[in-house]
């Protein structure tokens, strides 16, 4: 059972990765003649970055509905033969309009992927082990980095009398991508219960393991209270401002990266080529983040301190001048801002950890995506070709939103102790135990069916005269939420 949901895990970042492939290619394709050959000018190639978020931003709600009543295994596929199609249509684009088309339709699919991976992932795994699988497929981010390096170094080679080079590049991802979608429908599975690879006797035991998480395994139903305790909680806009801030500085890396590496002197093949050293960093450390995370159960410490670096990177590429002398310094202060790729798969983590009913978290991880979306807005728009090649307004705008992000995700931290306070509140209200052990975080399975009155002094496991036994778990699979169920735990 482990290696089978371990190989639908692997479907889930084969997906990510040729969606993050398809996005990444944008600034190879500038590299390689994009603009000229749209006759792009002033800050139409910052808006042809922008529109494909703007989409996203737009498809959100939509996207919150079909996550709940469409199968996964039929929603998948449909949205990556969508962006397939649109990514490889921009191969046939010779203008701002064509292009602007395209890139709206392409994230127009892509919208509703990140919000239903991180479904996926919270119906199948533990919460201890949460932070680990979505730096799994998150970490696809660094390897399709260097995938597109290196396709766009090789296929920019090509010589062809029909093509360009960009042109290549984005006809050959976007078919990749086409030819993944009945790969997708075959090997992926709807849930615990549908899974084909599941026997009818470990189906009950995959189901039992995720009691402890108190966060349901799904529901076809669409519940729009869920919606109105989302709406009213103050954390809530907390993950869409760390969400937000983070996405501006991803957009930046994503849109002018290659940019940035050309404007330090380098031809387009050795600025393909110098990507790939920024896209092992990138999936090392969102790797080691969620690793820490996960080793010490404490996200925003670990969200906090992977700031630093790329707030030091970001002064290194205002501060240092943009000469050939310095390039080697100016490498290493870009090559420090693939830190900040850490931070999403931590706070994916983090959400999917703290957030309760399918319908709530449907939605929250739609409003993830829609503040993501609107940081991959802002950022490309705070960098403009006038400001070639250092871009210092830009990267002044992008530290001081790295400085704020840091200020979120302690905020958060005091927010959810806060909130553990209140439940504790609540169960003893109920004539529970104020304090609840978290087996979903503890390394090892527990059964969650039994906690001790731990209040009255007595350890787990031991019975005594007058000690009340209280049965914990019951409501873990009735799909309610975090707010709705005393016996919920917020993790940090």
């Amino acid at each position: 059972m482990a290696l089978q949901s371990f190989g639908l895990s692997l479907d889930v970042d084969f997906i990510e990765n040729c969606q993050i492939l398809d996005k990444t290619v944008l600034g190879y394709g500038a590299t390689f003649g994009l603009q000229k050959a749209n006759h792009l000018t002033g800050n139409q190639y910052s808006q042809v970055g922008s529109i494909a978020p703007i989409a996203q931003l737009a498809w959100q709600p939509v996207s919150s509905f079909l996550i709940v009543k469409v199968p996964h295994r039929i929603l998948m596929p449909c949205l990556c033969l969508g962006w397939g199609v649109a990514q490889a249509s921009m191969a046939a684009c010779h203008s701002f309009g064509g292009l602007m088309a395209a890139r709206f339709f392409l994230r127009l699919f892509e919208g509703g992927c990140l919000p239903l991976f991180s479904i996926i992932t919270s119906q199948w795994y533990r919460r201890s082990e949460q932070p680990l699988r979505v730096a799994a497929w998150y970490g696809t981010n660094g390897i399709a980095t260097m995938v597109a390096s290196a396709l766009s170094y090789g296929l920019g080679h090509i010589p062809s009398a029909v093509l360009e080079s960009w042109q290549i590049i984005f006809l050959f991802v976007g078919l990749v991508t086409i030819a993944s979608a009945p790969f997708i429908y075959w090997k992926l599975d709807n849930d615990i219960p549908s899974a084909r690879f599941l026997t009818s006797e470990e189906k009950p035991q995959a189901l039992e393991r995720l009691r402890a998480n108190q966060t349901g395994t799904g529901s076809r139903e669409f519940k729009s209270p869920h919606l109105l305790e989302l709406l009213l909680e103050p954390k809530t806009y907390l993950w869409l401002a760390l969400s937000m801030l983070l996405n501006v500085g991803a957009s930046v890396t994503n849109t002018f990266g290659p940019l940035i590496i050309g404007g330090l002197g380098f031809d387009k093949y050795t600025t393909s080529l110098l990507n790939i050293p920024f896209g092992f960093v990138q999936f090392l450390i969102i790797i080691w983040a969620s690793w820490m995370a996960q080793r010490f159960r404490l996200k925003s410490a670990v969200l906090f301190f992977i700031t630093l670096p790329v707030i030091a990177g970001l002064a290194m590429l205002y501060i240092i001048t943009h000469t050939k002398k310095h390039e080697g310094a100016l490498l290493a202060g870009y090559y420090l801002l693939a830190f900040l790729f850490g931070g999403n798969p931590l706070i994916v983590a983090w959400i999917v950890g703290n957030t309760a009913g399918t319908t709530k978290k449907s939605a929250m991880m739609s409003a993830y995506n829609a503040a993501s979306s609107a940081g991959n807005i802002v950022g490309p728009l705070l960098f403009n070709s006038a400001d070639a090649p250092t871009y210092h307004p830009g990267l002044r705008a992008v530290l001081g939103i790295f400085v704020a992000l840091a200020a979120c995700s302690i905020l958060q931290l005091i927010n959810l102790v806060f909130l553990n306070k209140l439940q504790e509140r609540k169960r003893v209200k109920n004539g529970k135990s104020a304090k609840l052990v978290d087996h979903s975080m503890e390394e090892k399975y527990h059964d969650v069916d039994e906690q001790i009155d731990e209040s009255a002094g007595v350890a787990e496991g031991e019975v005594g005269v007058g000690v009340r036994r209280e049965r914990i778990g019951d409501q873990a699979f009735l799909d309610l939420t975090d707010g709705r169920n005393d016996e919920f735990v917020y993790i940090y």
